[in-house]
């Protein structure tokens, strides 16, 4: 019987392995253009990738502060509990992102939606909606992408069908992106 502890982390090695260096390049690459632009970056996500969506927003916007360098305009929509109940309640759930995206987004605004499934409709709303403004979209998914994948202007795919180890990857991609931006800063690379 396999140990289960050395199953998961080789496991993890694979999937990270597996990853195209491409995806990750363009994403820092959306990423940065939006801050050169002055761009809103909005980061949205369900359940474990909420978290991760709120830490996203966190480490631009406190990690990546570099004194007398223009600062990321990063939001992550998940964090206003009274603005998202009461979407929720008085229309769907389907429009907690879609609405707040409504009141703040702006042609060349970035979107980085957060999502295993690729399928939540709060998600793919929020999506179609930015796309109206022309914003731009970045996904960081799992599973096999579902309908995100076809609808965003770039993604970074963990194919694996375990929503833990993506979810975790997702948060090391997020660190390996945020280190990568402050060292851009930095003029250190």
């Amino acid at each position: 019987m396999i140990d289960f502890n050395e199953y998961y982390l080789n496991e993890a090695k694979k999937i990270i392995d597996r990853i195209d260096k491409k995806f990750i390049d363009r994403a820092i690459n959306m990423i940065l253009d939006a801050h050169k632009k002055d761009k809103q970056i909005f980061i949205i996500g369900n359940g474990g990738s909420a978290t991760t969506a709120t830490h996203f927003a966190n480490d631009l916007s406190k990690f990546c502060s570099v004194e007398g360098k223009k600062r990321f305009r990063a939001i992550s929509l998940t964090d206003n509990m009274s603005i998202i109940t009461a979407w929720a309640n008085d229309t769907s759930y389907d429009k907690i992102f879609s609405e707040q995206l409504l009141n703040l987004v702006n042609n060349d605004d970035l979107l980085i939606a957060l999502t295993v499934s690729g399928n939540s409709k709060n998600v793919v709303e929020a999506v179609e909606t930015v796309k109206k403004y022309k914003a731009k979209t970045l996904a960081f998914l799992g599973f096999r992408g579902g309908k995100i994948k076809d609808m965003v202007d770039s993604y970074i795919l963990i194919e694996c069908d375990d929503f833990g180890l993506v979810e975790s990857v997702h948060l090391l991609l997020e660190h390996l992106i945020v280190n990568v931006l402050r060292s851009k800063l930095l003029g250190d690379i």
